[in-house]
């Protein structure tokens, strides 16, 4: 396992990390998938407040293991105006956890200009964490965020945070300004679900297997990412240990030319990726990339959406850049499930996925002047609506107040 600096928090965190929002159908189930982890050479492990047991469940998982040190733990707290709340929330996340203090602590959720003003509020929530820090409860403290570019970015403006956690993948390049500043800020960079939000690729449609081979989509996303010496680590969330067991030619060394077999899982790259593939990305994967865009080119034709955002606002509330990014995909590359299952988060996730669905257009012809391509949008939307509008979806835990 390779180990990168976490930015200015000075932490050497392996460029894997556990997520464990998933591995809770027991507290067995979560114990062997962390010692699975370990064993791995992970020695960062996430959680979060709002994630059902998953902080009392690897409370007790950490009380047996030895050495403790050996480990570092992000627990993660929703945003609040009120410092009296973040207070016992502190307290809650250290008790359950059973450890005298949490090595980064992030503020969860940090996905509205309203969040960021209980931030940067003088009776926010940073009053508390501020105060943990004196007192030794907290070592860093940084924000995870799944909001709008503008938003993020603000908030790495402030300068109140050692690191991020926020969605940048192969197949969403939005937020690579972010990745940009919270680098030259010398913030760790933490990606959110690479996996999973980056593509559903631990299960990808035959045709983008096509187009990545002779690498698997999972491992060319996993290249990409870490690829970037400014990215230190990518969270892996495995329902069951066995998610994290490589195939022995994988595990035990990696080979220059890997087969489409080897992606059958969503982290069947961990042992071999965060071993010795963490160089730059070669000439040969460089081509793979080229080819993926020039397919998303010839497929899309002139009812490609370049991702400018120049459509927003919208006045129905519809994300349209979101939408048609998810059309891109399904029509360059089937990647038409992923599509279905993001798609139906909107309107059913909040702030974590804002936006309304591509039917509720009105064609009211508000953002065509502002389409430097002259995208007929609102038929876009609507055949978007039509491909993918499968069933409604929610986030897996609500966070609690």
């Amino acid at each position: 396992m390779q180990y990168r600096r976490f930015g200015k928090t000075n932490l050497r965190l392996s460029v894997f990390s556990l997520g464990t929002m998933r591995p809770l159908a027991s507290l067995e189930n979560l114990r062997s998938t962390v010692e699975r982890a370990i064993s791995l050479g992970i020695n960062h492990l996430e959680t979060a407040r709002g994630y059902g047991k998953s902080e009392q469940y690897l409370g007790a998982v950490l009380d047996t293991l030895k050495p403790k040190q050996q480990l570092y733990i992000t627990t993660k707290l929703p945003p609040t105006a009120e410092a009296a709340k973040m207070e016992r929330w502190i307290d809650d996340s250290l008790e359950r956890l059973q450890v005298n203090y949490i090595d980064c602590l992030a503020i969860h959720g940090l996905n509205t200009w309203e969040h960021l003003s209980w931030i940067e509020s003088p009776t926010g929530c940073m009053q508390a964490v501020e105060r943990a820090i004196a007192s030794g409860k907290v070592r860093h403290v940084g924000f995870s965020t799944h909001a709008p570019l503008e938003v993020i970015m603000a908030a790495i403006n402030t300068d109140l945070f050692a690191f991020v956690n926020l969605h940048y993948y192969l197949f969403f390049q939005r937020n690579a300004r972010a990745v940009k500043l919270a680098r030259e800020k010398d913030m760790g960079i933490f990606i959110i679900s690479p996996a999973d939000k980056g593509g559903l690729l631990y299960n990808p449609p035959p045709r983008l297997q096509q187009l990545c081979y002779p690498f698997s989509p999972l491992e060319l996303n996993y290249r990409f990412l870490l690829g970037d010496r400014g990215i230190t680590t990518l969270s892996v969330g495995p329902a069951t240990p066995e998610e994290l067991t490589a195939p022995p030619q994988v595990g035990e060394s990696c080979p220059e030319t890997p087969t489409l077999s080897f992606a059958c899982s969503a982290t069947t790259w961990v042992g071999a990726l965060g071993h010795d593939r963490v160089e730059e990305l070669t000439t040969d994967e460089i081509a793979v990339l080229e080819g993926l865009e020039k397919q998303l080119v010839t497929a899309l034709g002139p009812s490609k959406c370049s991702q400018c955002y120049g459509c927003l606002p919208c006045p129905e509330k519809i994300n349209i850049p979101e939408v048609l990014r998810l059309r891109n995909l399904a029509v360059a590359y089937d990647m038409n499930e992923y599509g279905k299952y993001r798609y139906g988060m909107f309107e059913n996730a909040g702030h974590w996925f804002p936006g309304r669905k591509g039917n509720r257009c009105t064609s009211c012809g508000d953002c065509l002047p502002r389409c430097p391509e002259q995208l007929d949008i609102p038929t876009l939307l609507f055949d978007t609506h039509q491909r993918l509008k499968g069933t409604s979806g929610r986030r897996l835990w609500e966070e609690d107040g």
